[in-house]
């Protein structure tokens, strides 16, 4: 493995880097062997990256992770797939950026078990020629990946906001949707932003009482009414 990589690395080297889509990336690389990192590192380099932290230790890659803000996070598989797993979690956790898994070797369970954890791409890490063309793709998924969550994220905020204006205003949901957009309009406001103001809002005011029992309506019996049989 050691071989192919330097090996790898002399063809980054002699590379051209002007057709890259992808500029100058702040990159994660985590291996719990150091010899690896060591390797790996002068080859992000030599694609026109650069290396923010290289991480051996579970504990230490979420935090690192959250402070350093990664564009992508390389995560080698070691000695051990639980220890390769732990780094992957941890990094995922903070959803600051994509992984990609670095293997030396097939290994199907655990490509398996890294895509359950939320790895977006796995590659030979000697073929550093497609090392690049990876990242840019994962690169783009993961923007549309993070603009669908989005979407998802506003729909719903949308649907919240309609919620309330309903019940606040007593009317169905189509009428709901025609307040948000005319206050939108006239307001020259952002139906999003508009729907979160309505969310905000309220959260402020105070809780609309339940309606009162029906008998509380009735008032109390009329004079020279029949006394109810029960009370008599």
């Amino acid at each position: 493995m050691a071989g192919g990589l330097r090996v790898a690395y002399n063809l980054c080297v002699d590379r051209p880097t002007h057709d890259r889509q992808t500029e100058h990336l702040r990159v994660l690389i985590a291996n719990e062997r150091a010899d690896r990192l060591a390797l790996v590192a002068p080859i992000v380099v030599a694609l026109g990256h650069e290396v923010i932290a290289r991480e051996i230790d579970v504990a230490d890659v979420g935090p690192v992770t959250a402070r350093e803000r990664p564009d992508v996070a390389l995560v080698g598989l070691g000695e051990s797939s639980e220890h390769a797993l732990g780094l992957i979690d941890k990094i995922v956790h903070e959803a600051a950026c994509p992984v990609i898994v670095l293997l030396h070797a097939p290994d199907q369970a655990f490509i398996r078990e890294a895509s359950k954890r939320g790895v977006f791409a796995h590659i030979n890490d000697a073929d550093v020629e497609d090392w690049q063309s990876s990242i840019d793709i994962v690169l783009r998924r993961f923007a549309e990946f993070h603009d669908l969550e989005g979407a998802f994220g506003r729909r719903a905020l949308i649907e919240r906001a309609k919620g309330i204006l309903m019940e606040r205003h007593s009317i169905g949901e189509e009428a709901a949707f025609g307040m948000l957009r005319d206050q939108s309009r006239n307001a020259n406001r952002k139906l999003i932003d508009l729907a979160g103001a309505v969310v905000d809002a309220q959260r402020l005011l105070p809780k609309i009482p339940p309606a009162p029992p029906e008998a509380a309506h009735n008032g109390p019996p009329a004079a020279g009414s029949a006394p109810d049989p029960a009370h008599a």
